[in-house]
């Protein structure tokens, strides 16, 4: 592609070395839309006849198609079904076939010079790699975050539908890993529904900065031809062409902050996965993990672990290591294009295949937890987790707060010394310690008015839970519709 210039061959080792076709092959179908729509773009600056257009375009079909073409050849020689031909099977036999593709964008002009001979090397007037990587990284990310999204959605409707089955059961809630307040069930599983909403409006908002055509942008001063760049960014779906041809060659911004949506994401799907690791302890013994979700130990005949949930902790750990490498490829460059960015592909492929691999299985996981309900309001009826309704049932009699909050300590300090719960606790036993106390406290302080004594938006009241849950539905439900709205506009487009 560059030869031109040079006299003197590469080092075999070195030519081999600083290949990234091994690894950017699966921005095949990527590279072939942007190339389609510079096609587009340069033959309506007078570059292509329509004939050769057409030819072009048909050709660039006949290359999108190889890795079918492979899977074909791959089951026939293996004998499997081409639905069991892996990725990467297809990925290996693809680069084993252009040992000569420095990269995609060889490769496609390698492969469309096979279908439409000397045709194909028009097709690179007016453009440089540098545009074309970051068209079909962009490409990359945008189709990531549609695919991260709907599986997002996914986890979303199933935590919806394990707080509805919940009902008003109840369970303990934990502050620094200790007893606190009794809360619904359904309560604590929306807490993870407000903080999946949020990873959800961060890759909405992502994708709306992504969504921008590099093509036209050259090398690193703009294209040499008067192109039209709204053609190609138009047949791509972009919202627009990128503004300044500089930024845009060497721009890996969507990239990082895709994968720091990714980061924030795993964040809350690990601490979702460590909670079920402890409540699935004998020691808690809140939850039976699924069998089909779970292994054995290959010693301890006794043994059910909780590999899915373990694993997910650690794959999620692989999310932020892709920010963190990202960032430090990108935080000494100059502008424009550096060969740098080409090491900033593969973290963005692995971070997309792993929160795809998380997302796979947690929506069926997350539908199949089996909580043990009574063992959850058993341990939310013990430990004094009443004592902040109780502190509040004096402030209603007229105690100050800071007061009502040292006369509770005090009675707690005395039924831990004779070993009996709160609502154990004789009136005038309660009297001792402050005359307030009369024959509505224990009712006060029950597992239902506990619960209900939190009557707030946000709170874990049984009213305002329910009302929680219908809005987080409803929310549900118009994202579903506007999916559903934005796959339409693409179909018919």
């Amino acid at each position: 592609m560059w030869s031109g210039r040079f006299r003197e061959p590469l080092d075999r080792t070195f030519e081999q070395w600083q290949r990234s076709f091994p690894v950017d092959w699966r921005l095949l179908p990527h590279e072939v839309a942007a190339s389609s729509a510079h096609a587009r773009m340069i033959a309506a600056a007078g570059v292509l006849t329509s004939e050769e257009l057409e030819k072009t375009l048909q050709g660039l079909i006949a290359v999108g198609q190889r890795p079918d073409n492979w899977a074909h050849r791959i089951s026939a020689t293996s004998g499997e079904p081409e639905y069991a031909t892996s990725t990467q099977q297809i990925g290996a036999a693809i680069v084993a076939s252009a040992p000569q593709a420095e990269d995609i964008h060889h490769y496609v002009e390698l492969e469309l010079t096979r279908e439409i001979g000397s045709l194909a090397l028009k097709l690179h007037t007016g453009r440089s790699r540098n545009e074309q990587i970051a068209t079909d990284m962009r490409l990359f990310v945008r189709e990531s975050i549609d695919a991260t999204l709907f599986g997002l959605e996914q986890w979303i409707a199933a935590l919806l539908s394990l707080a509805e089955s919940a009902g008003d059961s109840v369970m303990p809630s934990y502050t620094h890993l200790q007893r606190a307040e009794p809360v619904l069930v359904a309560h604590w599983m929306l807490a993870y529904v407000s903080m999946a909403e949020r990873d959800h409006s961060r890759l909405v908002d992502a994708r709306i900065r992504v969504n921008l055509c590099p093509l036209g942008s050259g090398a690193v001063a703009g294209a040499t031809l008067a192109l039209d760049r709204h053609i190609a960014a138009e047949a791509l779906n972009f919202d627009a062409p990128t503004p300044n041809s500089m930024d845009a060659t060497s721009d890996r911004d969507f990239a990082i902050e895709f994968a720091q949506a990714l980061s924030m994401l795993g964040l809350h799907i690990s601490r979702f996965a460590e909670e079920l690791t402890l409540y699935s302890t004998a020691e808690f013994g809140f939850l039976d993990l699924p069998e089909r979700f779970s292994t054995g130990s290959s010693a301890m005949p006794q043994k059910k672990n909780p590999d899915l949930t373990e694993l997910i902790r650690g794959k999620c750990g692989r999310l932020t290591g892709t920010v963190v490498a990202l960032s430090t490829i990108m935080k000494g460059l100059p502008l424009a294009y550096n060969k740098d960015l080409q090491e900033g592909q593969e973290p963005v492929f692995d971070a997309a295949d792993t929160i795809a691999g998380v997302l796979s299985v947690l929506p069926s996981f997350t539908r199949s937890l089996k909580f043990r309900f009574d063992k959850m309001a058993g341990a939310a009826e013990t430990g004094y987790l009443n004592a902040m309704a109780a502190a509040t049932y004096l402030t209603h009699k007229g105690v100050p707060f800071r007061k009502a909050h040292e006369i509770i300590g005090n009675v707690v300090r005395f039924a831990l010394e004779h070993d009996k719960e709160l609502h154990a606790l004789r009136l005038d036993e309660l009297q001792m310690f402050a005359p307030e106390f009369s024959l509505d406290f224990h009712d006060a302080i029950s597992l239902r008015a506990t619960i209900d004594c939190h009557d707030v938006m946000g709170g874990t009241a049984t009213a305002r839970v329910k009302q929680s849950l219908t809005e987080a539905q409803s929310r549900a439900k118009a994202r579903d519709l506007t999916r559903h709205h934005s796959v339409s506009e693409v179909v018919n487009a």
